[in-house]
C-alpha cells in the first residue's frame, strides 16, 4: 500500500507487488485478446464469419483440403471445439466435409467455390483491422515476433505439465 506524507515516503517506494493485476502477463494477454477480437468482429460479420471460423478459413485458404485433425493441430483447437465451427461453415456454403477415401476415419475439409472466392473479400480484413488498431506492418511483425516464443514456451510448459514434469 502506498503512503503519502513526507519526502522520505516518496524516496522509499514500496517494492512492486508480484500479485498486482497490472503486472500479470495473463491479464494483459487476456484483455488484449478480447479487445483485438472485438475489433475483428464487425469486419468479419461482413463475411458471415466469427473469429474462430475465420481462423479455419485462413488455414484452408492456405492449404485446402485439410483433415479435421490437421486443422485442429494448426489452430491448436480440440476436435470437439472445431467440429461445430466446421459444420457451421458447411451450412453457410463455405466448406465441404467428406470422408478421406484412404482413411474412412478421417474427415477432409475442402473449400466450396463460394468459400474459395471469399478469400478475395477477406484480403481487406488484415488491412482494416490494422487501421482500426492504428498499427503498421512493422508493429504487427514486432508483436508476432514477441508472441511466437511465448506461444512455443507455453506449449512446452503444457506438455511438461501433462507428462508430470511441471
Amino acid at each position: 500500500m502506498k503512503t503519502t506524507g513526507s519526502s522520505d515516503d516518496l524516496a522509499a517506494e514500496p517494492a512492486a507487488d508480484p500479485l498486482s493485476l497490472e503486472r500479470q502477463v495473463c491479464f494483459a494477454l487476456a484483455v488484449a485478446s478480447r479487445n483485438v477480437i472485438s475489433v475483428y468482429r464487425p469486419v468479419l460479420e461482413e463475411l458471415d464469419l466469427t473469429h474462430p471460423q475465420y481462423l479455419v478459413m485462413l488455414a484452408l485458404w492456405e492449404d485446402a483440403p485439410l483433415s479435421l485433425s490437421e486443422i485442429g493441430r494448426l489452430l491448436q483447437l480440440e476436435l470437439a471445439t472445431l467440429s461445430p465451427l466446421v459444420k457451421r461453415l458447411e451450412a453457410i456454403g463455405y466448406v465441404t466435409r467428406s470422408r478421406d477415401p484412404k482413411d474412412e476415419r478421417s474427415i477432409r475439409i475442402g473449400l466450396t467455390p463460394t468459400g474459395a472466392r471469399l478469400r478475395e473479400r477477406a484480403l481487406a480484413v488484415p488491412v482494416t483491422v490494422m487501421e482500426r488498431l492504428r498499427l503498421d506492418e512493422s508493429d504487427v511483425l514486432a508483436l508476432h515476433a514477441a508472441l511466437t516464443p511465448l506461444i512455443e514456451r507455453s506449449r512446452e510448459a503444457l506438455t511438461e505439465a501433462r507428462q508430470g514434469r511441471g
